[in-house]
């Protein structure tokens, strides 16, 4: 089936500018946000967050760009992310690409429970750092509550979002202002390096220790991208990613400075997660632990409900397009690819199980998921960059836009080129071990088809992929590497 045949379901009413820019703001404000006063206090003091954010910004706005660019350059390629690796370099790149962005999204999702169970732990102990057996029941149930509720149809969930995007970024408002009430020149100025306080590195070293979680955080600027066949406008997908970012962008960085602004970095690197409860509770006092947990709760089930569709539209559009197996292509009554969303749901149920034997499962989830995530974004800006550079696209415009166009999809292509760096070897060869066994499904849709398996560049990249997963094994029962 073609893309167009595979992406327009006549039962889907199409999504607006400010639904598709919610379903961005939603898929990035979600637990990440909360967990940044502490995750950047054990790394760096004012100055480092300044320059890693002007970093992530700058990179991630280029990655935005990428993706409006992508938008308007290439209008048919109708599916997200992955659709732009595979017409850039090939099938088996594609269904990588694909198959990272779905185990992000699974790993992300996992995070969310694990961090909303954590949060529950502040008030009752049973919840422990959401790594208990009473966490994972009740992330279970939750995992099959939203499961249902997606079933029933993507534009109800879509609008569903929209309205809780609203209720949860009010709460990081509030705390932005009263913490800059309260502002203490003298913690801010003991804050700007921090260096007073220990040894956190050089300034170079604490930057690149904030890059996970700066990543992280911004996770979910394609989701406009992913939703394109929904769109009213096509236009509407470019504009929502770069005003869905910018909004995201100024908020993070505000929590990240008022936090600095009231508490001593020692301090901050302790509190425990999600730390904005902590900061918040020292500031306005206990009344403040509830408010803010209650909008962590909101917030990460919104951005679950996001990241879930996400997930699932992950999944289903490949199947429609015979890269991926037939079963996992297959819509209910309601439009929603529900092959899908049962995979994806039982794959946040058994990283779920797996936290159970997981040291520190909530950063562990929050790293492998930004780890997945990148080869993903890499692909689509480089694609970006060899359209640029060849021309593909760029009949009858200006050598000027084309110019432009290139250099950002160069700043963005070696940005993510960076992140892989700063990711660290372990988690790249732990998304090996995924991608690996994962080619089955590659291999299974292939011969469905009646397709050649794999071109001589492809059968190199899969050599490499598993040589990378075997070597992880290795590591794993070695204890080289552990969990």
């Amino acid at each position: 089936m073609s893309t167009t045949e595979a992406a327009t379901p006549s039962t889907i009413n199409k999504l607006t500018l400010p639904t598709l820019t919610a379903m961005v703001v939603g898929g990035m404000v979600g637990a990440g946000v909360f967990s940044l006063p502490a995750r950047f206090g054990v790394a760096t003091g004012i100055l480092g967050s300044l320059i890693a954010w002007a970093i992530a910004g700058t990179g991630m706005l280029m990655l935005a760009f990428v993706f409006q660019n992508l938008a308007n350059r290439k209008p048919d390629l109708d599916s997200g992310v992955f659709i732009y690796a595979k017409a850039g370099f090939g099938d088996y790149a594609g269904f990588n690409s694909a198959i990272g962005f779905w185990a992000s999204a699974v790993a992300g999702n996992t995070f969310y429970w694990v961090f909303i169970t954590a949060t529950l732990g502040a008030f009752f102990e049973g919840f422990g750092d959401g790594d208990t057996v009473l966490a994972v029941a009740l992330g279970t149930a939750g995992v099959w509550f939203f499961h249902t509720l997606i079933s029933r149809g993507v534009r109800d969930a879509a609008v569903i979002n929209r309205i809780v995007t609203v209720f949860k970024i009010l709460p990081i408002i509030v705390f932005i202002i009263v913490l800059f009430l309260n502002f203490d020149a003298d913690v801010f100025a003991d804050n700007w390096t921090a260096y007073g306080y220990g040894d956190l590195g050089n300034l170079d070293e604490q930057v690149r220790n904030t890059m996970i979680i700066t990543t992280f955080v911004f996770i979910g600027i394609e989701g406009a991208s992913v939703y394109s066949r929904y769109a009213k406008k096509r236009s509407d997908v470019g504009r929502a990613t770069v005003l869905g970012f910018l909004s995201v962008l100024s908020l993070f960085a505000l929590v990240t400075l008022s936090s600095y602004s009231v508490v001593p970095q020692p301090e901050l690197a302790d509190t425990r997660q999600p730390s904005m409860v902590g900061v918040f509770e020292s500031v306005v006092g206990d009344w403040g632990e509830i408010f803010i947990s209650v909008a962590v709760i909101v917030s990460v089930l919104g951005a679950y409900l996001a990241w879930t569709l996400m997930a699932a539209e992950v999944m289903f559009i490949p199947a429609r397009n015979d890269d991926f197996p037939r079963f996992l292509g297959q819509e209910n009554s309601k439009g929603t690819p529900i092959t899908a969303l049962v995979v994806t749901s039982l794959g946040v149920q058994a990283l779920l199980a797996l936290t159970l034997v997981i040291e520190d499962a909530l950063n562990f989830m929050l790293d492998l998921s930004t780890s997945l995530a990148l080869l993903p974004y890499f692909l689509a800006a480089a694609y970006a960059l060899k359209l640029g550079l060849t021309g593909e696209s760029y009949e009858g415009e200006s050598s000027r836009v084309r110019r432009k166009e290139t250099i950002i999809a160069g700043v963005a292509t070696a940005y993510t080129l960076f992140l892989f760096d700063a990711a660290g070897l372990e988690f790249l060869i732990l998304s090996a071990l995924i991608l690996a066994p994962a080619t089955v499904l590659y291999v299974k849709a292939r011969t469905e088809n009646g397709r050649r398996l794999f071109t001589p560049t492809e059968v190199a990249l899969f050599v490499v992929i598993v040589v990378a997963a075997v070597g992880g094994a290795i590591a794993l029962w070695t204890g080289r590497i552990t969990l």
